[in-house]
């Protein structure tokens, strides 16, 4: 393997890169939390890189592995997930981008995918927790857009001060997803 990326030259590639099988990097913390909070993704390399990962430099795969590690490493210390996206989405006085352009769409579509990376993984599968599950990532999946032909997740994706409550609800409800597919209780 060539030398190690550091984190910010992994970023770096990701952002810059024109290979169709590379997620940018916002998009990708919301593959890889998806990945580390939810039911086991077992090929989430190759879900990752869309079946290409032998067409990506190892340096970058080994990049990609190490991030994940760390993102599990914060949930484990009972670190709160860093999210890469506007931290402003509570304050009234700033305006919120929600356009398609904006890091919390793309981290959002980058969690929707690994969340439906594989039918082997289905995070519905538990008629118990289900509905938490629902609950749980609906801010996702509205501000990911995927599901805009259903009339009511489209209504709520319009409404500006529910996607804001929304965003606001995302740190917290990746612990509760951890939690809920990673302990017994």
């Amino acid at each position: 393997m060539s030398d190690p990326l550091s984190f910010d030259e992994l970023l770096d590639y990701l952002d810059t890169q024109e290979n169709p099988y590379v997620l940018d990097s916002v998009a990708a913390h919301g593959f890889l939390t998806a990945t580390v909070i939810g039911r086991p993704l077992p090929n989430w390399l190759d879900a990752f890189f869309e079946g290409h990962v032998s067409e990506i430099p190892e340096n970058v795969v080994d990049g990609i592995k190490r991030w994940r590690a760390a993102i599990m490493a914060e949930l484990k210390n009972e670190t709160p997930i860093e999210l890469p996206f506007n931290e402003d989405a509570g304050d009234e006085e700033v305006a919120v981008d929600f356009s398609d352009e904006s890091d919390i769409v793309a981290w959002s579509i980058g969690f929707v995918d690994a969340m439906y990376g594989e039918e082997a993984s289905d995070w519905f599968e538990d008629e118990e927790t289900s509905e938490d599950v629902a609950v749980l990532t609906l801010p996702m999946i509205v501000l990911s857009g995927i599901d805009d032909e259903d009339p009511e997740l489209a209504a709520m994706r319009r409404d500006e001060d529910k996607l804001a409550q929304m965003a606001n609800s995302i740190e917290g409800n990746l612990t509760e997803l951890f939690l809920l597919f990673h302990t017994n209780d």
